[in-house]
């Protein structure tokens, strides 16, 4: 459902600095005005023109010696700091007239030797089984971040995405992704989630594009909560336009270096968190 780019991909590994120095204050008003023409566009010959744009203005802020000093304050893009100063990640999309998407973003990741800037390469067309798939910034899952968290399995930190994907007029999809820094180059999928069917790298959820779907983070209760879906009649289960929010909650919670999924998650009083328990039924 993504329609593909009709601009060049730009370079998945950038060491820096490579495009000399840019002050930070002067290029994100620029930036701003190519992400507002973007929202703009009135044909997707625009769109494309306005992401063009967009992508070489934010790769020349994060190709500078201010990439990591860089204010976005303002800058109506989706970006996530991550709070050990190991990473930032910009993501945004490009919506096209028959209702399709094309995702978009830049990883910048502190190394020891410097830094090193990732283009992310939306193939959501080509990932088959997005559930169980081991990904990477040249074949990515896109989505559009708008929450982290980051959690230790020993020495190691997963940084869970919560993330919101447009992916036609009759369908919307959110994901839980992680992303993971251990290794040469990031990987975005771990086998951390359980309590399903089987074991999966991340979490997608599909339903109607008519509705919304409740996915955040809730410190309190230590747990990322979302609505159940079901399907609007019985004969329509699994048909993702006709799947929507049907009033209970679930929960991934953080347990011994694995997310645990919870059904029926009880919203109400003091006991959040706690499964669900329907009242006994009154006897007469």
């Amino acid at each position: 459902m993504i329609r593909p780019s009709l601009l060049p991909l730009l370079l998945l590994l950038l060491p820096l600095p490579v495009l000399g120095q840019v002050h930070a204050g002067e290029s994100t008003g620029g930036l701003a005005s190519h992400l507002q023409a973007l929202g703009a566009a009135a044909n997707d010959a625009q769109r494309d023109s306005a992401n063009a744009a967009v992508k070489q203005e934010l790769g020349a802020i994060l190709g500078s010696d201010s990439a990591f000093t860089a204010s976005f304050t303002g800058v109506p893009i989706s970006h996530i700091d991550a709070p050990d100063g190991t990473f930032r990640l910009f993501t945004w999309n490009v919506p096209y007239s028959n209702g399709s998407f094309l995702y978009e973003g830049f990883l910048l990741v502190k190394k020891r030797s410097g830094s090193a800037l990732y283009g992310l390469r939306d193939m959501t067309d080509h990932i088959a089984k997005p559930a169980t798939a081991q990904l990477g910034p040249e074949n990515w899952y896109g989505a559009v971040y708008y929450e982290m968290i980051p959690v230790q399995d020993g020495r190691r930190t997963y940084y869970t995405l919560l993330g919101w994907k447009g992916y036609s007029m009759v369908e919307t999809r959110k994901v839980i992704e992680v992303l993971s820094l251990s290794g040469p180059t990031p990987k975005f999928g771990a086998p951390l989630f359980t309590g399903k069917k089987q074991r999966l790298l991340r979490d997608v959820f599909a339903f109607t594009a008519q509705g919304s779907m409740l996915l955040r983070w809730e410190p309190l209760r230590k747990a990322v909560l979302m609505d159940h879906l079901s399907a609007t009649r019985p004969e329509l289960e699994g048909q993702p336009a006709f799947m929507a929010p049907d009033l209970s909650y679930d929960s991934y919670t953080w347990e011994k270096g694995q997310w645990r999924y919870q059904r029926d998650v009880d919203m109400r009083g003091n006991d959040r968190g706690k499964p669900y328990k329907a009242p006994p039924k009154e006897t007469r």
